[in-house]
């Protein structure tokens, strides 16, 4: 089937309709980008139009957030539904074959999505992500240690106290971020700006996730995948950045348990790496990409 680029619209999924945008179009194998949160949106994801010169490049919104649904039933929010909604827009917009670049929560998806062993999938790309939620929470709580004195003690007696909507623990997190989520000068960029207001007001973080990158209080806490990497059987690269939040040990996990995977750390990025390395990270994926399809 020939993929219809430069054109936008809404699929139908589980629990309501899902906005989705196709850029690009070179003759390559699609690309379907999964994004991060849960909640996130595309938003933050748009640099990736840079790969449609080669190929079309898939965005969509999940259920949740951004140009999709919002629905307010919290039965959606939940793993398998995702897993769902991944293959409901494989079939509407006719992605037979695919590579699959999932981000952060969106590599958690990918992973659970290729343990069903959907046909056409071509290669994935897991990045700045984990094959652990719990796993992602206690690496990225380790960096508390690394921040000012006075941060780390507002973080962890807001934590103690349950109170995350103070505004210093907002404050304290905000610092974290600036050196582990994106460590680009602000103003940061409208597109990651647009993520946040995304995550801040979609029902799917909160209830997935938790107050904070580093604090787990959601139904995630107990994802783990770990033991069943050796199933995933498509070339996967595992890229990430230096100071992400998801550490080094994370990366390694992924490039150990996965038969055919390699990995790429990228000197002086975090979280968002695409924003901060973004010739040395497109040089990456479209390398790995043209390997697999060759």
């Amino acid at each position: 089937m020939t993929i219809a680029t430069d054109k936008e619209g809404f699929v139908d999924a589980p629990g309501g309709r899902v906005w989705y945008r196709i850029a690009g179009g070179g003759p390559g194998v699609p690309l379907l980008l999964l994004h991060g949160g849960p909640g996130a949106g595309h938003d933050y994801l748009e640099p990736m139009e840079a790969l449609g010169d080669e190929r079309p490049v898939v965005f969509y919104d999940q259920l949740g957030c951004g140009k999709s649904d919002i629905p307010d039933d919290t039965a959606l929010w939940a793993t398998e539904r995702f897993v769902r909604e991944v293959e409901a827009v494989r079939q509407a917009l006719g992605l037979e074959r695919l590579h699959i670049l999932g981000q952060s929560w969106g590599g958690f998806l990918a992973i659970e999505y290729l343990l069903g062993k959907p046909s056409g999938v071509v290669s994935v790309v897991l990045a700045n992500t984990a094959a652990s939620a719990p796993g992602f929470a206690r690496e990225a709580v380790k960096l508390i240690d690394g921040l000012p004195a006075d941060i780390q003690e507002t973080i962890r007696r807001c934590e103690a106290e349950g109170t995350f909507e103070d505004p210093q623990y907002q404050a304290a997190t905000f610092t974290f971020y600036q050196k582990h989520l994106c460590r680009l000068p602000l103003p940061w960029p409208d597109p990651v700006m647009r993520t946040i207001h995304n995550s801040e007001t979609s029902p799917c973080y909160r209830y997935m996730w938790g107050p904070s990158e580093f604090t787990m209080t959601g139904t995630l806490q107990t994802w783990d995948r770990t033991d069943r990497l050796g199933e995933i059987n498509v070339p996967t690269l595992v890229i990430s950045g230096e100071h992400d939040e998801a550490q080094l040990p994370l990366q390694e996990e992924l490039r150990d348990g996965i038969p055919a995977a390699e990995m790429v750390i990228l000197k002086d990025a975090s979280h968002l790496a695409h924003f901060e390395q973004p010739e040395k990270y497109f040089e990456a994926v479209r390398n790995h990409i043209r390997k697999a399809e060759a």
